[in-house]
C-alpha cells in the first residue's frame, strides 16, 4: 500500500463516519473502522515489508489519516450527541398554550389599601418607616409610657413568646413600637408613617380578628400643636375618601399621648344623615390620635421643651371594609376567590 492508498481509505473512512444518522450507527462504523480487517489497520501491518525511509514516509501519512478519521469521529459525535438531546428536549417540551386564557392575580384588597395610604400620605411630605412584628416589652409598652403595672396594659390582649424570661418578647399589639425605633434611631425633625401587621388575643368575629393590619403617623418637630394634627386628619380624610367626606375629633385617653382624642370620618354609607352602619350618628370611628406624651419623648431622649409632636393611627382592614361596603371583616382573610376577585 502506498500513500495514494492511505489518501483513499482515510476519506472512505471519514465518509462513512459523516454518513452515521445517529450514535448507534456510529458506534458500528467505529467499529467496523477498529477492526483488523480495516484498510487503514492493514495497512499499518505491511509497514514491516517496506525500506526504512518508505517505512518512514507512509507511516507519518498513516498517522496523520488515523488521526483525521479519529477527529471526524468526535465531531460526528457531538453532532449526534446534540441532535438526540434536540430531540428529547422536543418531546418533553410542555406546551404551555394547552391552557389558554389563565388569569392574572391581583394585589389582595388589604394590600390594595395599605399601598394607597402610603402614597397618600407621602404625598403629604411623609416617610414611610417599618418594624419588626416580634418586639420586646420596652419598645411595645415600657417607651410607650406603659410601665410594668399600668393598668392600661389591659387594653390590650398580648400574645407573648417564650423566650426564657416571661413576659419580655412578644409580638406586637401595635404598630406604635415603630414610632419609638424611628425616634430612637434618628433626630427631628420627623414626618412619617409606619404601616404593618399586628396582633392580639382577639377571637374572630364580623368585627374582631387576631391579626390586623394598622397604619400609624408620627410627627416631630418645633411648635407642633394639636391644630395641626386636626388639620393633618382632615387633608388625609378629603384626600383618601373625597372631598364630601371630613373629620372631627373627640376627646379620649391613651397612655402614649396627652391631649388625647378619637379620630371619626363622615359616614361613607350615608354621607352623614344617619344610617344602621353608623348608628344614625352620619360618623363613623377610624382610630385615635393625640400630642405625644412628654414621657415618650423623655424615653427616646427627646427633650420636650423643644420638641412636640403628634400621633395618629388607625386599622387598615376595618377602613378598608367601610370603604368597600364589607359587613365582616373576616372575609378579608377567607381566601375565597369569589369574594377577592371582586377587588
Amino acid at each position: 500500500m502506498n500513500a495514494e492508498d492511505v489518501d483513499r481509505a482515510a476519506s472512505e473512512a471519514v465518509a462513512s463516519v459523516r454518513a452515521a444518522d445517529d450514535l448507534e450507527s456510529l458506534a458500528a462504523v467505529e467499529a467496523a473502522l477498529g477492526a483488523k480487517s480495516a484498510p487503514l489497520n492493514a495497512a499499518k501491518r505491511s509497514l514491516g515489508a517496506l525500506e526504512p525511509d518508505q517505512r518512514k514516509e507512509l507511516g507519518r501519512r498513516l498517522n496523520e489519516a488515523r488521526a483525521e478519521v479519529a477527529t471526524a469521529v468526535e465531531t460526528r459525535r457531538s453532532e449526534l450527541a446534540a441532535a438526540a438531546r434536540a430531540e428529547l428536549l422536543e418531546a418533553e417540551r410542555l406546551d404551555l398554550t394547552e391552557s389558554p386564557g389563565g388569569r392574572a392575580g391581583h394585589l389582595h384588597l388589604v394590600t390594595q389599601a395599605r399601598d394607597e395610604l402610603e402614597d397618600v400620605f407621602v404625598g403629604m411630605g411623609f416617610t414611610v418607616a417599618e418594624g419588626p412584628e416580634v418586639e420586646t416589652d420596652w419598645y411595645n409598652f415600657e417607651a410607650l409610657n406603659l410601665p410594668p403595672a399600668h393598668p392600661a396594659r389591659g387594653m390590650w390582649d398580648t400574645l407573648y413568646l417564650d423566650s426564657g424570661e416571661p413576659g419580655t418578647v412578644l409580638l406586637r399589639t401595635h404598630t406604635s413600637p415603630v414610632q419609638i425605633r424611628v425616634m430612637s434611631e434618628s433626630e427631628p425633625p420627623i414626618y412619617s408613617v409606619m404601616p404593618g401587621r399586628v396582633y392580639r388575643r382577639d377571637t374572630a368575629d364580623a368585627s374582631h380578628t387576631p391579626v390586623f393590619h394598622q397604619i400609624e403617623g408620627l410627627v416631630v418637630d418645633r411648635g407642633i400643636s394639636f391644630a395641626d394634627l386636626a388639620g393633618t386628619l382632615e387633608a388625609f380624610t378629603t384626600t383618601y375618601f373625597g372631598r364630601s367626606i371630613h373629620s372631627r375629633l373627640r376627646p379620649s385617653y391613651f397612655p402614649f399621648t396627652e391631649p388625647s382624642a378619637e379620630f371619626d370620618i363622615t359616614c361613607v354609607f350615608c354621607g352623614g344623615d344617619g344610617c344602621r352602619s353608623c348608628g344614625g350618628t352620619g360618623w363613623l370611628e377610624l382610630g385615635g390620635c393625640g400630642m405625644v406624651h412628654p414621657n415618650v419623648f423623655a424615653a427616646v431622649g427627646y427633650d420636650p421643651e423643644e420638641w412636640t409632636g403628634f400621633a395618629f393611627g388607625f386599622g387598615i382592614d376595618r377602613m378598608t371594609a367601610q370603604r368597600n361596603g364589607v359587613d365582616d371583616l373576616r372575609e378579608l382573610f377567607t381566601n375565597d376567590i369569589r369574594f377577592l376577585e371582586q377587588f
